[in-house]
């Protein structure tokens, strides 16, 4: 009898060993295929993608392997595969902010063609924000969240801390200005244009937005002079002005031009004539189209034509 449960004991035990070296060859082998993903994502995302999904099917509890596969996911704008991997993540390891943020950065691209809620973006970030006050992104991306649910001042509020929390970031400044100039809040939007140039510096591509805020805020004040000046320094900024949303630099110029005492003519029409040829006849036209009826009036008074 003490012979049988002495065999008994050791065959568990070796059970238990060969169990415990199965799983420490799948954790190795998953951590090997997890380090071939690292040496692909820069040169195929996808080969990348499929060591570290393979890495994962061996090891579902390693949420570091987890976070990679994520973000590799994210290089291709998977958004619901981003989702889906930052919850098994959060689950394993409950205390790490960044796939909160992460699952909510996710929710809310997916949120921007539906059907995800903007609703469903706001609580993980709210998470990852409560983890890591000092995860500025979050914050900023909250304050996208609530004001696509129409919580204006608590978009300001997280506006403010992503600035508050990382203020050498230009681009956190933009949407804030913005935003106080639609709520009519000019003072509070021309500090924030004044302290985000203080940290710009050449050749940043949110240069642009800032100077062109801080012209449309000179205009509101009766400031043709300053208007121009601010204008002209986005221009600069966005050198050929060719990519999306920056096209508006040539009318914002022209008209500045046009109402200015006396009115800078040539100039005017130069900068219009730019933006009705580069936006009014492309596939832009009708986002702006009050801009281009706008260029064609300022041409007619001003004795010129557009072509």
């Amino acid at each position: 009898m003490k012979m049988l449960a002495k065999a008994l004991v050791l065959s568990l035990s070796a059970a238990t060993v060969l169990g415990a070296v199965g799983c420490s060859r799948n954790n190795i082998e998953a951590v090997n295929l997890a380090i071939e993903g690292d040496k692909s994502k820069t040169v195929n995302i996808d080969e990348a993608i499929s060591k570290y999904e393979q890495a994962t099917n061996l090891d579902p509890t390693n949420h570091r392997i987890l976070w990679k596969l994520a973000l590799a996911y994210s290089k291709k704008e998977e958004w619901t595969k981003v989702a889906t991997t930052c919850k098994k993540a959060q689950a394993v390891a409950p205390t790490f902010a960044n796939y909160y943020f992460q699952n909510g950065l996710a929710n809310a691209r997916m949120a921007v063609k539906g059907p995800t809620s903007w609703a469903e973006a706001k609580e993980p970030l709210e998470q990852a924000i409560a983890k890591d006050p000092n995860l500025a992104d979050a914050h900023f991306e909250l304050g996208e969240v609530l004001l696509h649910l129409d919580d204006e001042q608590g978009a300001l509020r997280s506006y403010t801390k992503a600035i508050e929390t990382k203020p050498d970031e230009l681009s956190f400044y933009v949407p804030l200005a913005d935003l106080y100039i639609r709520l009519g809040y000019m003072d509070q939007a021309e500090q924030v244009v004044k302290d985000g140039l203080s940290f710009g510096k050449e050749g940043d591509k949110f240069l642009f937005g800032l100077h062109s805020l801080a012209g449309q805020i000179k205009e509101i004040k009766g400031d043709g002079a300053g208007a121009i000046t601010e204008y002209e320094a986005a221009k600069k900024a966005c050198g050929m002005c060719n990519q999306a949303g920056e096209q508006i630099a040539f009318f914002n110029l022209g008209a500045a031009y046009a109402n200015a005492n006396p009115p800078r003519k040539s100039e005017a029409i130069q900068q219009l004539q730019s933006f009705n040829k580069i936006v009014c006849k492309g596939a832009a036209a009708a986002r702006y189209a009050d801009q281009c009826s706008q260029s064609q009036q300022f041409a007619t008074r001003l004795g010129g034509q557009l072509q």
